[in-house]
């Protein structure tokens, strides 16, 4: 009697990693023949005694991704019984790890699709940030983790990248006399909005440099106290419409007002 071949791919996690190098090591065969069905979130011995009793029935190879130290042994002792041939992926390059960097494994099965989650969850924030900067879409506010208000120049962008990293999604709006705040705005649960606020002098510093910067002169109407004072008070008085928390972000590095606000957001959540 010939029987199939099979590869039953058996993993504590999803499997795409064992199932990825099989299908890798069955093309270097020209085989279209050999079978492979994955066995995906095996965390008892009843799945691996569910696939020994299937693998024990024909031509059959398991390979397996398993880093919780029971069930592994526990799949070598059932296989070694019924002379079925199971090969371990992952034990050869951790031990390779132990030995050499002298550390020791988590044992943690799902780490990698842990990791690919968040780091997805960073890149869709990122997005975010971009679409959402400087008011562009009103809609954004509804939709943010956070949301940063202030006058031009007081890092509202780089906060929101910074946040971003954290996996925040941020939209900025900037507040400007002549235009009146989004209705949204006044919408969002108030631990959600953050108002930014800075010292006349330091705005008038940072609007002067940012003016040499573009070539234009600075006694431009944007660096002038007057008209600092005037944006300042019209923030001032959102912010107190808002009913949000407030942070003067005058002498303070990206990353330190970053943990404020965060701190701040902690705080907020808790009640």
């Amino acid at each position: 009697m010939v029987y199939k071949e099979v590869v039953y791919v058996v993993s504590d996690s999803v499997g795409e990693t064992a199932e990825f190098v099989v299908k890798a090591v069955a093309t270097q065969f020209n085989s279209s023949q050999i079978e492979i069905r994955r066995n995906s979130y095996v965390d008892d011995i009843e799945d691996i005694e569910d696939i020994i009793m299937l693998a024990k029935k024909g031509n059959t190879i398991i390979a397996y991704t398993i880093v919780i130290p029971s069930l592994k042994d526990y799949l070598d002792k059932r296989a070694s019984e019924e002379s079925i041939l199971a090969v371990d992926l992952l034990s050869p390059l951790m031990n390779a790890f132990i030995t050499r960097f002298n550390k020791e494994p988590n044992h943690q099965p799902g780490l990698m699709r842990k990791l690919d989650e968040e780091y997805f969850r960073k890149i869709e924030a990122i997005e975010f940030a971009v679409k959402y900067d400087d008011g562009r879409d009103p809609r954004g506010i509804t939709k943010a983790d956070i949301v940063l208000i202030g006058v031009s120049r007081t890092s509202k962008t780089p906060l929101s990248m910074y946040l971003a990293h954290k996996r925040f999604k941020v939209a900025n709006v900037p507040l400007v006399p002549e235009v009146p705040p989004p209705d949204e705005l006044f919408t969002v649960p108030r631990k959600n909005c953050i108002g930014l606020i800075i010292s006349p002098d330091k705005l008038n510093e940072i609007r002067k440099e940012r003016l040499k910067a573009l070539g234009l002169a600075s006694q431009a109407n944007y660096a002038s106290f007057e008209r600092i004072l005037e944006e300042l008070d019209h923030a001032e008085k959102i912010m107190k419409r808002v009913g949000c928390p407030v942070i003067d972000v005058s002498n303070k590095a990206v990353e330190e007002t970053a943990g404020l606000i965060l701190d701040i957001l902690k705080k907020e959540r808790s009640f």
